[in-house]
């Protein structure tokens, strides 16, 4: 696999994501389903926007883990919220994630009336090898 990464200007390296990213030779393609701060048993989380980031980003790591690729391999990663006011305090849990494991990713973060049930915060991923 090889990857390009599109930046025509600098200001998005300090919100953490990147214009566009271009991948050629690919392998596999794992296109993950929205995930949210749900337990195994299937229980939708009451806790606050920063307990629900960190579960939901621990769910998309579960997933891309089992599938057998690596987070690093994320080229897509959209962020819907019901509350940007309340997930800019802890975005920077969502950009340490992100250098911790060197994604460079196009990302489209969208504010959304509802999610299911409970949830704040829903990640929903492409990744490549």
């Amino acid at each position: 696999m090889e990857k390009k990464v599109i930046n025509p200007w600098k200001w998005q390296d300090q919100r953490s994501y990147v214009q566009a990213v271009e991948v050629t030779q690919v392998a596999g393609t794992l296109y993950c389903a929205g995930q949210t701060a749900i337990s195994a048993a299937g229980v939708s989380s009451n806790a606050d926007m920063k307990t629900q980031l960190l579960e939901a980003i621990q769910n998309l790591e579960q997933v891309i883990s089992e599938a057998g690729y690596e987070c690093k391999n994320i080229v897509r990663l959209n962020v819907y919220t019901t509350s940007s006011a309340e997930l800019w305090p802890c975005f920077h849990i969502f950009q340490d994630w992100i250098a911790k494991h060197g994604i460079q990713q196009a990302t489209t973060l969208l504010e959304v009336r509802v999610l299911f049930e409970t949830l704040k915060v829903e990640l929903e991923a492409t990744v490549v090898r």
